[in-house]
């Protein structure tokens, strides 16, 4: 993919909330920083940029077209009517996993135990990607706590995606937030680059451009 085509460059951001009832909800940390620096890098880039995110503080990059969700279905719903515009997915959104069975209408009231029935979202980045045409890329994301290339390698070949970006959590690793991180990009092939103690600015405009090259 030529880098110097004004590529149409989507991007998926923050957090799902999975309502409990009218005042609770599941979720998760996610701060939505390194979605909407790759947003902005690529607007920098003068690439045209959609940016899909979930609840956050954060203001959209000035410039590009943002659309605000809140649950893992209302993502599902907006990337089935945005992917086939865009060359680019970049899946960055940490999507919840589960939703319960059932919203309560009333607020759930505090009782010695609770047990609350939960069912999985839908798996939103594999059948994203399955639909891709041979002129789309799609870059996942992932974070773990343990077997980080294991798991990196088995998610990219298990969601049909071109690129993974891993990221992992420990003491010498903080992804959540501004700060300094280190991720590892893996490709089809399994080749991978490492990204040591970078910041997330630096970071998205070298995986964009690490993409397009």
């Amino acid at each position: 993919m030529n880098s110097k085509k004004r590529t149409r460059i989507l991007v998926t951001a923050g957090p799902t909330r999975e309502w409990l009832d009218p005042i609770r909800f599941m979720s998760n940390p996610s701060t939505g920083v390194m979605g909407y620096e790759i947003a902005r890098q690529a607007n920098k880039l003068k690439h045209k940029v959609t940016l899909i995110s979930g609840p956050t503080f954060l203001e959209p990059p000035k410039g590009v077209r943002f659309i605000g969700i809140e649950s893992a279905e209302d993502l599902k719903k907006i990337l089935q009517k945005e992917f086939s515009k865009h060359d680019l997915l970049f899946m960055t959104a940490a999507i919840g996993d589960y939703t319960p069975i059932k919203i309560s209408k009333q607020k759930i009231k505090r009782v010695s135990s609770l047990s609350i029935k939960l069912k999985q979202t839908p798996d939103i980045l594999e059948s994203v990607a399955k639909k891709k045409k041979k002129s789309q890329t799609v870059i996942g994301f992932c974070l773990e706590t343990e077997k980080l290339l294991e798991n990196a390698k088995k998610k990219l070949k298990k969601k049909h995606c071109d690129y993974i970006v891993a990221n992992y959590l420990g003491k010498s690793n903080q992804p959540f937030g501004s700060g300094m991180t280190e991720v590892v990009l893996l490709d089809s092939d399994g080749v991978k680059q490492e990204f040591k103690q970078t910041s997330k600015p630096v970071l998205a405009k070298k995986l964009i451009q690490e993409v397009l090259r």
